[in-house]
């Protein structure tokens, strides 16, 4: 179980939103990302920037120079992140059980709210 307090290696959704847009683009800048973005937010140049050198520090997000702008590409992976999410699952809702998570699964419809 997670530790209270603890960092949660899940990404918060507005990071979770970028770096879905880098797994899609594969490399891209602020732009490209904020772009992206915007059909489902609504967002400040200044926010994606932000969100986006948090990711790079914590390694989530390779960052390189290309003239006088920053290109992003994801070195976290997607199916690594969802590992991570279903264990946080497993662990918070299940008591780390798998058993007991594909049982609900079997038993509910979770597709509906």
């Amino acid at each position: 179980m997670r530790i209270a307090g603890a960092p949660r290696e899940i990404p918060p959704p507005l990071e979770l939103a970028c770096l879905r847009v880098l797994w899609q683009l594969g490399e891209a800048c602020v732009r490209d990302v904020l772009t992206s973005m915007a059909p489902e937010r609504t967002l400040a140049y200044t926010t994606v920037m932000t969100v986006l050198d948090r990711l790079a520090r914590r390694g989530a997000v390779s960052r390189r120079k290309a003239g006088r702008s920053y290109r992003y590409a994801a070195v976290l992976q997607q199916d690594a992140l969802r590992k991570l999410a279903v264990r946080e699952l497993l662990e918070t809702y299940f008591d780390g059980s798998e058993r007991e998570l594909a049982a609900f699964l079997r038993a509910n419809d979770v597709s509906q709210p």
